[in-house]
């Protein structure tokens, strides 16, 4: 059977397997994979339908089934445009050197410890593989260094941007001022402000890592596909940073 495989065969699954993998990956832990699995028993029941002669049943889902690409288009249009963002994006450091990936870190554990120890919210995401030009479209363009002491002026209550997120890309401050998505998760700890759960959402629809700094308390925590991380120290917090952007 192997004996008539083509090299271009080969090359066509391999290239189908890593589309699928790498879509996989981008709406893994967001509730796109929900409404996936719907579409899977919606035609699990269509297919058991028609084994079983159930005409009414089948004609339903025939008609349902029919309008398919339509509804995922609708459904998945936000997925779909992100998918297309980052076909052909580069890695996180790609495009800058050690030196600056060095200055990187420790600019924002410094600005994170600063903010913690003042109490100063903030809400600080970086943008990993899926683009945030949508999110940075809302809030005001940037295009800085990240600076320990720009960081924290920015979140000061008397800041006009402290209330929104900032957002980083390749390494640099793009945008301040950002409106995320919250999330509708209903089992997210109600002790958790606003801030945490747009950490929350902005990471439920893309691969995102957000820093939040809580006001009240001073602690520091990050989210990342979906999930909330609270009470971490700048340890390891650097340890997250290294492991999730390289």
């Amino acid at each position: 059977m192997l004996s008539g495989l083509r090299w271009q065969d080969v090359l066509d699954i391999l290239a189908v397997s890593f589309i699928i993998y790498r879509t996989f990956l981008l709406i893994k832990g967001t509730r796109a994979i929900q409404l996936i699995v719907g579409f899977i028993i919606v035609f699990f029941v269509f297919y058991v339908s028609k084994k079983l002669e159930l005409f009414t049943l089948g004609w339903i889902f025939s008609n349902f089934v029919g309008a398919i690409v339509f509804v995922i288009v609708v459904i998945f249009q936000n997925e779909i445009r992100r998918v297309l963002l980052a076909i052909g994006r580069s890695p996180f450091f790609k495009r800058i050197t050690y030196v600056e990936e060095t200055l990187f870190y420790d600019e924002l554990l410094n600005a994170c410890s600063v903010m913690s120890s003042r109490r100063i919210g903030s809400l600080i995401v970086i943008e990993r593989e899926v683009g945030l030009e949508e999110f940075m479209e809302i809030g005001i363009r940037i295009d800085a260094a990240v600076n320990t002491e720009l960081i924290v002026s920015m979140f000061q209550t008397t800041s006009p941007l402290h209330d929104g997120a900032m957002i980083i890309q390749e390494g640099r401050i793009r945008a301040a001022g950002c409106i995320l998505p919250l999330t509708l998760k209903d089992t997210v700890d109600i002790s958790l402000g606003t801030r945490h759960r747009a950490a929350i959402g902005i990471t439920e629809v893309t691969d995102a890592l957000a820093v939040v700094v809580s006001e009240e308390k001073g602690r520091i925590a990050y989210a990342y596909k979906g999930e909330m991380f609270t009470n971490i120290s700048e340890e390891a917090l650097k340890k997250v940073l290294k492991e999730l952007l390289r």
